[in-house]
């Protein structure tokens, strides 16, 4: 893609889990983790579709009249921050493809995430804030976020995380009925 190619953006469809798919693994791969994929388009379909735990938009080449292939994606969802007693909105996945970056596709899907937390707003649910997480070695992403969008690093936080049998080991803890 060449500078001047238009792009635009609109909410997933369920016709587009393929894309979805193809943007994550690029994801995965661009993060060194394309072994930790799991997700297929079955998932997709009803994690995204069915049931939505998550919303996706996506960035397509060409115009909303005729589309070329999906140059990027932003996967969300809303959570709820006890501190300020309001939603918020979490960006699980924000990516572009490398082909297409300088461009301002992750600005314009930035734009748009702000636009949804906006209509929250204006559906008399305020919308705290955006928060997502980068990869400590990702300085190209860390600088366009703090540098771009003004975004504050929270340094004083720790990710944490339960997989599988970890999640199963919890039964442990589980309080007997009496």
């Amino acid at each position: 893609m060449v500078a001047s190619s238009p792009y635009f953006i609109r909410p997933a469809t369920v016709e587009d889990v393929d894309a979805i798919l193809q943007l994550v693994v690029a994801l995965a791969i661009y993060e060194k983790a394309e072994d930790s994929v799991k997700a297929t388009p079955e998932l997709y379909r009803k994690n995204l579709f069915e049931t939505p735990y998550a919303h996706t938009l996506l960035a397509f080449s060409g115009t909303p009249d005729a589309p070329g292939k999906a140059i990027g994606l932003a996967m969300y969802f809303f959570n709820y921050s006890t501190w300020t007693g309001k939603p918020g909105l979490y960006l699980e996945d924000l990516f572009v493809d490398p082909a297409c970056r300088g461009q301002g596709v992750g600005k314009a899907l930035f734009a748009e995430l702000g636009k949804v937390a906006e209509e929250k707003v204006n559906n008399d649910t305020d919308c705290a804030r955006i928060d997502w997480q980068v990869l400590k070695w990702n300085q190209p992403s860390i600088d366009f976020y703090e540098k771009t969008l003004g975004a504050t690093a929270m340094t004083e936080w720790m990710g944490m995380r339960l997989e599988g049998s970890q999640i199963e080991n919890l039964r442990k803890f589980r309080l007997t009925s009496s």
